[in-house]
């Protein structure tokens, strides 16, 4: 009796260039990483809901886990349990990649865990952790409560440092590190910052790493881009070797999902992709498959929102009880407008509007609204509208608060893709009301 098994078809080779033309990102998004012949022609790729996946014989068992464990660098050659890898999940890391012009890239099942897997990966015990404020509340107390338990440290510096500020702070970190026997491991950004808006010079912090540190002695630079990537800035480009995103905003784009992600150069990623493997923090296939439809209406969404954005502002920038606004296409600093200019293709739709009045004035602002929804999150389609101070930065202490500009007249917003002539007459009737 012969064998009649039908041997494993490989995928065809990925296009991105047609005649020496580089294919965007846009276009990309539609069918890179994957080919319907693989999938019974299935325009759209299947949820591959499965917990393992079959061998083809017992060597190929060896040889996919000698990567898993290390004996062999890289992802694993193949398909093997899904706390490893998974159709779902290759597709969406390499379609991520794309929008950076990253090398690699890892999904996870939220932004923070992506962070979490990111720090655990880089980071050892007694090592110092240079970063950028405010950071995302939950990423400053991963840093500053749990990973300081076991022995970790941070340096800090505000997001519009100068160059000079930066050098002096990695000076100040070394000399940390060497005291305690460790090292200084990583460099963490977050640009803009949140709540505030507040830009950092990627470049500058670049140059000063590099100036202060030689071979393998460089710690990483990671930034998190969730505020205007991946359309809207490209952090690679500026000199950061990874990019963390929470997919959960614009990528994900419909608030139906909790997703995160990491990007960029090789090494960095097969760093971190054991310890995902090892914790089991992977985007399952199901949210992976709903990333994937989302990042074909990406630019569509995001450019949308961007105008809305900037419709609104104007409107809100001349409003008797609006203060002050921390928005990207209207900035007062020639610094921070120097590093826009640098850094950033476009001005986002996430900002701060500063309410006339305190917590009172502003929680009646929030309590007005009729179309924009009183919720935390941002970068989905609807328009949302939180307190930072009394809601996600609840627990950040208050002289720190009071020093990165976190007040209790700062609304943050984030707009969505409705009618912005609907949304100006809701701020406006909201505001009515301080």
């Amino acid at each position: 009796m012969t064998d009649a098994t039908t041997p494993r078809r490989k995928g065809k080779s990925p296009i991105k260039k047609i005649g020496g033309r580089t294919l965007k990102p846009s276009t990309l998004m539609m069918g890179h990483g994957f080919d319907p012949v693989l999938s019974e022609g299935a325009l759209k790729p299947p949820i591959f809901l499965t917990s393992t996946f079959a061998f083809e014989n017992a060597a190929a068992g060896k040889r996919f886990f000698e990567h898993i464990t290390g004996k062999r660098k890289g992802p694993a050659d193949g398909l093997v349990y899904s706390r490893f890898n998974g159709p779902n999940q290759e597709i969406l890391e390499d379609r991520l990649a794309v929008w950076d012009g990253a090398d690699d890239a890892l999904v996870f099942s939220s932004g923070m865990s992506a962070i979490a897997t990111l720090l655990l990966a880089l980071v050892s015990q007694n090592d110092v952790i240079v970063h950028s404020g405010p950071l995302y509340a939950a990423t400053e107390t991963l840093i500053a409560r749990i990973l300081s338990r076991f022995g970790v440290s941070f340096v800090d510096f505000p997001a519009g440092a100068s160059r000079k500020a930066i050098d002096k702070v990695l000076a100040s970190a070394q000399k940390m590190a060497k005291k305690k026997g460790g090292k200084v491991a990583l460099v963490y950004l977050e640009s803009p910052a949140n709540p505030t808006n507040a830009l950092v010079d990627v470049e500058a912090v670049r140059a000063a790493r590099d100036a202060a540190f030689t071979g393998e002695e460089k710690p990483a630079i990671a930034i998190d881009n969730t505020f205007l990537g991946p359309l809207w800035q490209q952090p690679i480009k500026q000199g950061a070797e990874l990019v963390v995103y929470s997919l959960t905003k614009y990528a994900g784009g419909h608030s139906d999902l909790v997703a995160g992600g990491v990007c960029g150069e090789q090494a960095l990623i097969d760093a971190i992709r054991p310890m995902r493997n090892t914790i089991g923090t992977i985007c399952d296939p199901n949210t992976a498959w709903m990333l994937l439809r989302s990042l074909e209406t990406l630019e569509l969404r995001m450019t949308r929102a961007g105008e809305n954005a900037a419709k609104v502002c104007a409107f809100l920038k001349t409003h008797p009880k609006v203060v002050g606004l921390g928005y990207l296409g209207m900035i007062d600093d020639p610094a921070q407008q120097d590093i826009y200019n640098r850094h950033c293709s476009g001005a986002g739709s996430t900002f701060s509007v500063f309410i006339k009045g305190g917590e009172k004035e502003s929680f009646r602002f929030l309590d007005a609204l009729k179309i924009a929804k009183l919720a935390v999150s941002l970068g989905g389609t609807e328009t949302l509208a939180s307190h930072p101070a009394a809601m996600t930065h609840l627990s950040v202490p208050e002289e720190r608060k009071k020093a990165l500009g976190i007040t209790n007249n700062l609304v943050r917003i984030s707009i969505g893709i409705e009618d912005p002539d609907d949304l100006i007459a809701d701020f406006k009737q909201a505001l009515d009301q301080v």
